[in-house]
């Protein structure tokens, strides 16, 4: 989702610490580990300023690439440094499996009724949804391709492409573009069959794919540079310089990729009692709802939908028009695959 400012994926050190009132004085800390870019942008603005003030805690932020080993480590090794992490959610439902996130407090955050089924699970709560889309820039770019089958089609539709280095997304896109309908694409890669259909239609863009991105940042400034014609990119990534910048980006919503990202709490956190306290902060319907005002990804409780700009609404993943043909993630296959695919993806990548 999204992700990191730096164009290699490598964990971040320390990159911003919210300041607090000043008094000189060592101050009660958590760090909380995102994505980097617009998206930790909108958090720093949204969360972490507003908790510090109301607080005086300080908020020590790390970015990350998602890898999962990083987390079982430290859980393992009984030296757990961060507090509250952002993870997307293939990774957080396996973390979630292995037991290795703490259990959530319902109860401090409301209760399970004011958030989306979806976003209720015993080891974390949704911090957002957010879509894999692709887009272009209207400026240079007159006749479009329209879906995922054309995306594809490099002859009447030229020009370089941009897709992200990972399987989750790229062989879901790669089956719709060889014809499967929505809500076929993993009844098909849940098979052998399935998966080299997928890699055999990405045999075919290939050799157009000018740039395999790792992070979210990257997408905007391939755009911005007239590097590709073409690239995937997590909406709020792109949403950001349409309305920042004045870029003239258009993103493509029909069959985008829909998913979560969850807020967790890793295993034999020294401070579950503070993080819990800052989960219950960030999940307030007026702080969700101005997350919204910074970056066009969703909130995760309903009770947040009357604190949206409504000129937002029809730029965020779950708007009526947007979702009406979305790929919903299918987190239990990525839970089994994940390992598998990453390996069978990169060996692929390298031939």
């Amino acid at each position: 989702m999204k992700r990191l400012l730096k164009t290699t994926a490598v964990i971040g050190l320390l990159a911003f610490d919210v300041l607090g009132s000043g008094t000189g004085q060592a101050q009660e800390s958590l760090t909380v580990v995102s994505f980097g870019g617009a998206y930790q942008d909108s958090q720093r603005k949204a969360f972490f300023k507003p908790f510090n003030k109301d607080t005086g805690v300080v908020i020590k932020e790390v970015e990350w690439s998602g890898e999962v080993a990083k987390i079982r480590a430290m859980v393992e090794t009984g030296n757990v440094e961060w507090d509250v992490i952002d993870m997307e959610q293939a990774e957080f439902s396996l973390l979630c499996e292995e037991g290795l996130l703490e259990e959530i407090d319902w109860g401090a955050l409301g209760g399970k009724d004011r958030f989306f089924e979806i976003a209720v699970s015993p080891c974390g709560v949704g911090a957002m949804f957010w879509g894999t889309i692709w887009a272009y820039d209207k400026d240079v770019v007159k006749n479009p391709p329209k879906n995922w089958v054309e995306f594809w089609d490099v002859k009447k539709f030229p020009g370089p492409r941009a897709l992200r280095r990972h399987p989750k997304s790229t062989l879901e896109f790669a089956l719709m573009a060889d014809g499967v309908p929505t809500g076929q694409v993993y009844v098909v890669l849940r098979t052998k069959e399935g998966i080299d259909r997928a890699f055999r239609k990405l045999d075919e863009i290939k050799p157009h794919v000018k740039v395999w991105w790792t992070a979210g940042a990257q997408p905007p400034r391939l755009l911005t540079d007239g590097e590709v014609r073409y690239t995937t990119a997590y909406n709020g990534r792109i949403y950001y310089p349409i309305v920042k910048e004045g870029k003239n980006f258009e993103m493509m919503w029909d069959q985008h990729l829909a998913e979560l990202d969850y807020w967790a709490i890793p295993k034999g956190s020294p401070k579950k009692d503070l993080a819990m306290k800052f989960l219950a902060f960030a999940t307030r319907p007026e702080r969700q709802g101005d997350q919204t005002n910074y970056i066009n990804y969703s909130p995760t409780a309903k009770d947040a939908t009357p604190h949206i700009n409504p000129s937002v609404l029809p730029y965020l993943p779950t708007a009526p028009e947007n979702f009406k043909n979305a790929l919903v993630v299918d987190s239990k296959f990525w839970i089994e695959n994940l390992q598998l695919l990453t390996e069978k993806f990169e060996a692929w990548l390298a031939k």
